[in-house]
């Protein structure tokens, strides 16, 4: 795979070690309804775009009230705690080692373009990426328009850029931008779901760099 000249990121459980957290946030909000609280294996069988879906998949009603109502709930449980969040110990490593190879690597996530940009900046990791593109919304929506226009702008054929993530709906976004994609199995998804796509699956990051020396 050493044809690849640019590795696009997922950044929540891709890079960023955040399942616990989201598990937390979506339990406070369930916890309030009186609504049964989920671990973090149903989470990984469970969750999946758009969240709305993955709301209701779990027990949140969106005729008795708005999805806004609970999403709002989880985004500002989730940025109250977000200093509690650390990066996967593989993550460091890998963007050395990609870098010190000479090719460049971005980010594309459907976390909020300005929560996105500040995360980046607290973990220091802004010196790694040409470019962080997030979404203009709070609720997840909009990826694959977004990845659709970042693949116009890279100088590189589509068969010298691979993106790596951890959810079915990051192949998805991969398949529209005409691109290949890697999975890892410690973020969001289970292995089971993963492999459903029909993608190459791996449990962490460092296994990717193998992939690509």
């Amino acid at each position: 795979m050493k044809k690849y000249k640019h590795i696009i990121w997922d950044w929540n459980g891709t890079l960023l070690n955040d399942r616990w957290l989201c598990v937390e946030a979506i339990n406070q909000a369930l916890a309030i309804r009186e609504l049964k609280l989920i671990s973090e294996e149903k989470y990984k069988d469970v969750f999946c775009f758009p969240v709305e879906t993955y709301y209701e998949k779990v027990g949140f009603n969106f005729e008795k009230e708005p999805f806004q109502v609970a999403g709002d709930e989880f985004v500002q449980f989730y940025g109250d705690n977000f200093h509690r969040v650390n990066l996967h110990v593989e993550t460091i490593p890998i963007l050395n080692k990609i870098q010190n190879t000479h090719r460049s690597q971005s980010i594309l996530s459907a976390g909020k373009q300005d929560f996105l940009t500040e995360w980046i900046k607290e973990h220091d990791l802004s010196n790694y990426f040409i470019k962080v593109l997030g979404i203009d919304n709070q609720y997840a929506t909009g990826k694959t328009e977004v990845g659709l226009a970042w693949i116009k702008e890279l100088k590189y054929d589509l068969n010298e850029i691979i993106m790596v993530g951890d959810t079915p709906h990051d192949s998805d976004v991969a398949d529209a931008m005409g691109i290949d994609c890697v999975l890892v199995e410690n973020g969001h998804v289970s292995r089971k779901r993963l492999e459903k796509t029909g993608r190459k699956v791996i449990s962490n990051l460092s296994k990717f760099y193998k992939l690509i020396d």
